[in-house]
């Protein structure tokens, strides 16, 4: 009981300041973190050319988003944050495993992601989305390819890195739906749409945190391409 109650007064006086875009798959996936593990982010929404004030550049050099502070310790990298918010403040260890092994195919799932799938989404989509490019064929092979390797990863298993929601779930469902609302077509892929069906009815906040800021995203590359 008294435990109880330092945990809860603990994080009622905890200041997490978020740094963020909303229609960002990265980020999306540290909300969908968040979420999960019950934390109340202080949101602060990002508008175009923020994160390149001189006071944000000195917080965080790269001036990526998102950017995560909590009391002072700054940490950006998405997939980074969401380790650190399970480990300084998860109530057990089941999103991001302490047993290495466990651990260790997450971080591969994680590093997947971030390599291989998001890395071939921003390939073939934004130079058709943010310029004057057009849709390569040899790059969406390799989005098949990618899609293929992640059918595999699923095979006999409910979630990403095993039988239990995982911080890699939400990096790689946030990319996967970006897919999905660019018109990229899953149904080849029978453990990842059996995977992405699961994860949206099981990931706390799933539609308030992504499957909304998801549609925002289709709708602000829309128009991007008219106003071309």
């Amino acid at each position: 009981m008294y435990c109880n109650y330092v945990f809860q007064f603990y994080f009622s006086k905890m200041t997490i300041d978020f740094y963020y875009m909303n229609v960002s798959a990265p980020c999306r996936a540290v909300l969908l973190a968040a979420k999960a593990l019950g934390i109340d982010l202080n949101l602060k929404h990002l508008s175009k050319g923020e994160h390149l004030s001189p006071e944000f550049i000195k917080m965080n050099p790269q001036h990526t988003v998102p950017t995560l502070v909590d009391n002072g310790f700054v940490l950006w990298e998405s997939r980074a944050i969401m380790a650190y918010l399970v480990s300084q403040y998860g109530k057990d260890d089941s999103l991001y495993p302490k047993d290495p092994k466990q651990r260790a195919v997450v971080d591969q799932r994680l590093y997947f992601d971030m390599g291989t799938l998001y890395a071939r989404y921003a390939d073939y989509y934004y130079p058709v989305y943010l310029h004057s490019g057009s849709f390569e064929p040899a790059k969406l092979e390799r989005i098949k390819e990618a899609f293929n390797f992640l059918n595999v990863f699923l095979e006999n298993q409910e979630f990403a890195a095993g039988n239990n929601l995982t911080i890699a779930d939400f990096a790689l469902i946030a990319t996967v739906s970006n897919f999905e609302i660019s018109g990229f077509d899953i149904s080849p892929y029978p453990n990842v749409l059996s995977w992405y069906n699961k994860v949206k009815t099981t990931a706390p906040g799933y539609e308030e945190v992504n499957g909304k800021n998801a549609l925002l995203f289709k709708q602000m590359m829309e128009k991007l391409m008219k106003n071309k």
